[in-house]
């Protein structure tokens, strides 16, 4: 089963269970069948309540970790994760497929989805630098290793947008020495953006903050 049909099978299994589910049990529980923790992970994700899926995941991974369900369980947490802007638990997931079940059928996309987590990740640019350049280099092996992939155009345009905004913060950091008369380093970030794709001229700077309107 690829990815895209576990996420669709997961998102239905989980709103079904919603409804036939009882409370759940807060007494630590073990040695319980492989489809009761998938069960409890469905019913958990319908709840918005994300920690104790996980919780209920490491219970089927350390139980049952060659159940059928497990690339489903997967699916559905790095999904739901996704939805809920915790883009790391994303990802963790995203890896874990990657690693268990990645076949070249589904790693395309499943390294596409990794793609957009870390880009939608980035919300205080100031802080995320290394996220940034992080994504810049990994967007750039993407399109390197899929040269043919219907994700390209938008896998493009994340790329511009990250380049933008590598640009614009480099360049905030230039004037920020240049008004404390330090022009050495101001020297030092503006010939970093020497060897950019972007232009200065290609950009339209956000009018509130540095450049986070540059994700919108």
């Amino acid at each position: 089963m690829n990815f895209k049909k576990s996420i669709l099978l997961g998102t239905v299994v989980a709103f079904l269970l919603a409804g036939c589910m009882g409370s759940e049990d807060e007494v630590t529980e073990f040695n319980k069948p492989a489809l009761y923790w998938y069960k409890q992970i469905a019913q958990s994700i319908s709840k918005n309540n994300l920690d104790k899926a996980d919780e209920y995941y490491i219970s089927l991974k350390s139980e049952h970790m060659r159940s059928p369900l497990m690339p489903t369980a997967m699916s559905m947490l790095a999904h739901a994760h996704m939805n809920s802007e915790e883009y790391l638990l994303a990802n963790y997931y995203l890896d874990e497929y990657n690693k268990r079940y990645g076949a070249e059928s589904t790693r395309e996309y499943v390294d596409f989805l990794k793609l957009e987590s870390s880009f939608l990740g980035v919300k205080d640019v100031n802080k995320d630098q290394k996220l940034i350049m992080d994504s810049i280099s990994a967007a750039t092996v993407y399109l390197a290793r899929y040269p043919g992939s219907s994700y390209t155009p938008l896998v493009n345009t994340l790329l511009i947008r990250l380049h933008m905004s590598q640009y614009l913060l480099n360049e905030n950091i230039a004037a920020l020495y240049d008004r404390t008369g330090k022009e050495e380093a101001a020297k030092i970030y503006r010939e970093k953006n020497a060897g950019s794709i972007v232009e200065l001229s290609d950009i339209t700077a956000p009018k509130v903050g540095i450049i986070g309107k540059v994700f919108d």
